[in-house]
């Protein structure tokens, strides 16, 4: 087996980091597992990172593996599909490593509020401004009543899907395509 280096070991540790955190919790997360599951020798992960809170961040802001860059805004021109474009987006992320590894760090932001504090600025916030950005664009077409575009208005659609997806452990196209129709379109409209 050849060792691997540089952006393919990295790329590898994220990884196995996202994918340990998402079957255990933070609380459980160490370098031990990860360089196991990574197939690498702990070493390599003390020589980068300092902490398990620091390899978490990296990896869920790694380009590759994580959530390097926010979602893209669809501006197709219509409220009801660049909503349904990003939350299916949203709920596609929930069922890949990164973002099963998001979930218990949102579900015990509690115990580990610095690394909660972290996760909210470099990954949550970002995809929110997206959403926000887009519900402002379509206030300035006349589609939504511009006092509706708030911060609170844009995270109604991700609780209510990420709730649906702790619930279920998926959603549908059509459970997405409610939630737009029947919560925020409703809310947003003039």
């Amino acid at each position: 087996m050849t060792r691997r280096r540089g952006s393919a070991l990295t790329e590898a540790i994220y990884l196995a980091t996202l994918e340990e955190l998402a079957r255990t919790s933070f609380a459980e997360l160490s370098f031990d597992k990860v360089a196991t599951a990574a197939g690498t020798g702990k070493a390599a992960l003390y020589r980068r990172w300092s902490s398990p809170g620091e390899l978490v961040i990296a990896a869920l802001t790694d380009p590759a593996t994580g959530f390097g860059h926010p979602p893209t805004p669809p501006r197709t021109g219509s409220l009801r599909s660049d909503l349904v474009l990003l939350l299916s987006h949203f709920v596609h992320v929930l069922g890949e490593p990164r973002g099963r590894a998001l979930r218990p760090l949102l579900a015990h932001r509690h115990h580990h509020p610095e690394l909660f504090d972290q996760v909210w600025e470099s990954v949550i916030r970002p995809a929110r401004e997206v959403l926000l950005g887009v519900m402002g664009e379509a206030a300035d077409r006349g589609e939504a009543d511009p006092a509706r575009v708030t911060g609170r208005s844009a995270e109604v659609g991700p609780r209510m899907l990420l709730v649906e997806v702790w619930r279920s452990d998926a959603v549908g196209e059509d459970e997405v395509a409610a939630v737009v129709d029947e919560v925020l379109v409703p809310l947003l409209s003039v």
